[in-house]
């Protein structure tokens, strides 16, 4: 697969995992500095991780879940708590999943991801836009790939 086929590939997977509003604000927000970062994050995150077939989306939305909670990246908890969604996660999977990473990532950082997600759910519930913002959404974080 060429290089625009693997871009192509992983916008396509990227909007259907992430949503068109949340990639449309990304690539509107795409300055010279940072299109290599979303040219990368494109085509290997979305275009050669998220396209294998040896997980579906949903497991890799769990293990993303756990990821962040592990790492403490909370500034992209919401995006993906919306993401596991798409995914076909119901909320009280990403209660179990939260829970589980509770166990093995401490209970401090399970404690702030709850906050983050219960707010998205409430959000998604609601009809409300929002969450935090990163890099790829056009927010204030800095080089994170989602």
């Amino acid at each position: 697969m060429t290089d625009e086929e693997r871009h192509a590939e992983g916008m396509r997977v990227r909007r259907e995992v992430l949503g068109d509003a949340h990639v449309d604000r990304a690539v509107a927000r795409t300055t010279d500095f940072t299109a290599d970062f979303q040219d990368l994050i494109t085509r290997y995150a979305w275009g050669e991780i998220w396209t294998r077939p040896g997980l579906d989306r949903r497991t890799r939305s769990c293990m993303t879940l756990t990821a962040l909670v592990a790492l403490g990246r909370f500034e992209e908890l919401a995006m993906h708590v919306r993401a596991a969604r798409r995914s076909g996660l119901t909320p009280d999977e990403i209660k179990e999943v939260l829970l589980h990473a509770a166990i093995y990532c401490g209970v401090p950082a399970a404690n702030s991801a709850f906050a983050i997600a219960q707010e998205t759910l409430a959000e998604e519930t609601a009809g409300e836009p929002g969450g935090t913002q990163d890099a790829e959404s056009g927010g204030t974080q800095d080089a994170e790939p989602g």
